[in-house]
């Protein structure tokens, strides 16, 4: 039977799954990239609409070098355009690392007995956030393992701890979660708690890969952990993140499930994504893995350029996994949001002696282990601007609505000046002088890319932020 995009389309309802392997591995067998429709594929995307599985197996298989550059170079202006030179900044804060799965992959692994075992206490809770606001930090994301412990009340508890945390100007304004799917009655819960973003990873979205990764727990069940963000979704959660971790199977067809499921979201609540991840499968404890389907920077810088030209208005997140000099490449390509300071062993970041990983108390090893303010420092260095921004979330931008205001390209509009303002508190509140110093440069130059109204009332909150005020935004 010859592939036509309708052979093997399944309907999207909402709670279905919606992945069709052969419907996938068709669209790569089947797509033709050649050098027009490549770059009119380019061009579409430039447009600033979001690319079909077709468009996107365009760009994925093509690799003449020539084509492969103009992909990036295309996701670049891309980036320009829509989110201009702003870089929201984050950390992952590890609550509990017990778990009842089996993934291959995790250090976190039910199997994995030298692991260490530990949930943090409220005051222990705490005492990291402190940390945490010492260091300059608004935004958190929480994790935590996939363990009957860890259910929607035990979340929403610990995320009203992390919200009740104030030390100095510090506070946290965005708590993030990372956690196991739930069920509907689970998602309302977390979401009375205030959360922003809930993430659930599928992996793989190849289902015979799925099986040979998770061995035991809920999450072998594929189909349940796909429609978990639908759940989200008819939980009222309308902020979701979705990810794959690249290098359990082919990145080209993780790629188009990715978009796939982009795709489905968006047909079934009429708003995608609010976030795309696609770590890379990294050291673990008492790991023991082929590297089958290794993926090289080269070929990850590919799908991060390919993913950003996908999706024009998803925010994309590139985690301190990679190392530092990988990392400031692939920011180019359209990354919107990293984090910084960051330590994944379970209650380490009130820990200021020992800076050495163990792999024993953590899920994987980081390649990135500078610190926030170095982070920062190297972002201003490359003329980017760094944001702890949370305004749209607090003035209910979130789901259906916040496209509403990106899509027109309202999040330059709005996200420039508050990334301006929340990078003055940290240049006041706690960078050293060097760093102070390149901040100021770089906030003056962004704001003269404002209109002069904009121009006047941003300077007027820098001014009212030095002498004291906090949280302003638009």
């Amino acid at each position: 039977m010859k592939f036509t995009p309708e052979t093997y389309s399944i309907p999207d309802k909402p709670m279905t799954p919606f992945i069709d392997t052969d419907e996938i591995q068709n669209y790569l067998n089947s797509t033709i990239s050649t050098k027009e429709r490549v770059r009119e594929v380019i061009a579409k995307s430039l447009s600033k609409k979001r690319l079909n599985l077709e468009e996107t197996a365009v760009l994925i298989n093509a690799t003449d070098p020539e084509l492969i550059q103009e992909i990036k170079e295309g996701a670049k202006q891309l980036k320009k355009n829509i989110y201009g030179n702003r870089i929201v900044l984050f950390a992952p804060l590890y609550v509990g690392n017990k778990c009842s799965n089996n993934c291959t992959y995790c250090g976190f692994r039910a199997s994995n007995t030298a692991e260490v075992r530990k949930s943090l206490s409220d005051d222990e809770l705490k005492h990291e956030i402190e940390a945490l606001e010492d260091n300059g930090q608004k935004r958190l994301i929480l994790v935590y393992g996939e363990h009957a412990q860890y259910d929607a009340e035990y979340i929403a508890h610990t995320v009203k701890v992390a919200y009740s945390v104030k030390k100095g100007n510090g506070e946290i304004r965005r708590v993030n979660i990372n956690a196991a799917p739930m069920e509907i009655e689970g998602f309302r819960t977390v979401k009375a708690a205030g959360i922003g973003t809930f993430q659930v990873f599928q992996e793989t979205y190849n289902r015979e890969a799925y099986k040979t990764y998770h061995l035991r727990g809920k999450k072998a069940d594929f189909d349940y952990r796909l429609t978990s963000l639908d759940r989200a979704q008819e939980g009222g959660i309308d902020d979701v993140g979705i990810g794959a971790l690249f290098g359990l199977y082919d990145w080209r067809f993780e790629v188009l499930g990715l978009v796939r499921h982009t795709n489905h979201l968006e047909a079934c609540y009429n708003v995608g994504p609010h976030t795309i991840s696609f770590p890379r499968v990294k050291d673990a404890s008492m790991l023991d893995m082929k590297d089958t389907y290794f993926v090289s920077d080269e070929d990850f810088a590919r799908l991060v350029a390919i993913l950003r030209l996908a999706v024009p208005y998803t925010g994309m997140i590139l985690t301190a996994r990679e190392p530092a000099a990988l990392r400031n490449e692939l920011i180019q390509y359209g990354v919107s949001q990293i984090d910084g300071g960051t330590k994944i062993e379970i209650g380490s970041y009130v820990e200021t002696q020992n800076t050495k990983q163990d792999l024993n108390r953590g899920q994987f090893r980081i390649g990135d282990d500078r610190s926030l303010n170095e982070v920062i420092e190297e972002l201003l260095s490359q003329d980017m601007l760094p944001s702890f921004c949370t305004a749209c979330y607090r003035l209910g931008r979130t789901g259906e609505h916040f496209m509403e205001f990106s899509v027109p390209g309202f999040i330059k509009r709005y996200c420039t000046p508050n990334a301006i303002l929340t990078l003055t508190e940290y240049l006041v509140d706690y960078a050293p002088d060097k760093t102070t110093e390149k901040g100021w440069k770089v906030i003056e130059k962004n704001i003269l890319t404002l209109d002069e109204t904009m121009q006047k009332q941003v300077r007027e909150r820098i001014e009212k932020i030095k002498q004291g005020d906090r949280d302003l935004y638009f």
